[in-house]
């Protein structure tokens, strides 16, 4: 005999089975017959479900090609808003948050790579990915200017960060799908990112090991009328 939780766990299992099965049959139909010519009613027939059942996960034929993106954004407004993080530099924090999504497009390099081909075809696709964008810059936004709250000069650099943080993720991000997926992408936008926090940080970096320490500056005071020879030798005695 079955629990609540087990059944409750079973009942999880099978919406997101459900969930993936549109998901998969959606993208499959998108690339066969291209998307303007694929309905609701065929994603359904392939996928074996009820039509009742696809609007139960999507508002819109569009949002099935992005069904990671509302769990990602909560996943990344939950870690801006973590206590935790709170003593990290504002900019290193967002550049982190960033870091998150990257791990959603990395997760399924092939699913990935379909979308991106897909919105770059179909018009509508492209335009609900801005939106989605948006959003999560806009979530980025909110952070810093919470964070800069006390600076006159906060509510513009909560904008110009988030957009950078945005701008220089999806370069490198764009980049690797352009490539086919080939490589880290991880390394790609982990230099983007580097940029945008060296950049904007009011944090100074550290000198990283091994770095020569920059050269002393000796100062020496002597009285008026201390004869040369005095003054060299004071330095002298200071140098060594």
């Amino acid at each position: 005999m079955s629990t609540p939780a087990s059944s409750a766990a079973g009942r999880g299992e099978s919406r997101s089975g459900m969930r993936d099965a549109l998901v998969a049959a959606a993208i499959t139909l998108f690339e066969e017959r291209g998307f303007d010519a694929t309905t609701v009613d065929d994603i359904v027939a392939r996928a074996g479900v009820g039509r009742r059942s696809f609007f139960r996960y999507f508002p819109s034929k569009e949002s099935v090609v992005f069904p990671d993106h509302e769990g990602a954004l909560r996943r990344m407004s939950e870690f801006l808003a973590d206590e935790a993080g709170f003593e990290q530099d504002p900019v290193a924090r967002v550049c982190d948050a960033a870091r998150m999504v990257l791990a959603m497009y990395a997760a399924d390099p092939a699913f990935s790579l379909a979308r991106y081909r897909l919105t770059r075809e179909v018009p509508a696709l492209r335009t609900h990915e801005l939106a989605e964008v948006r959003r999560y810059e806009s979530a980025l936004a909110a952070f810093l200017r919470a964070r800069y709250a006390g600076r006159a000069d906060g509510g513009l650099r909560a904008d110009v960060v988030s957009a950078a943080v945005v701008a220089a993720h999806n370069h490198a991000l764009r980049s690797w799908l352009r490539s086919g997926g080939q490589g880290d992408p991880a390394e790609v936008v982990e230099h983007a990112l580097e940029w945008v926090r060296a950049t904007y940080s009011d944090e100074v970096p550290s000198a990283p090991r091994g770095a020569e320490a920059e050269e002393d500056v000796l100062v020496v005071v002597a009285r008026r009328g201390t004869p040369m020879w005095r003054v060299a030798q004071q330095v002298q005695e200071a140098l060594s």
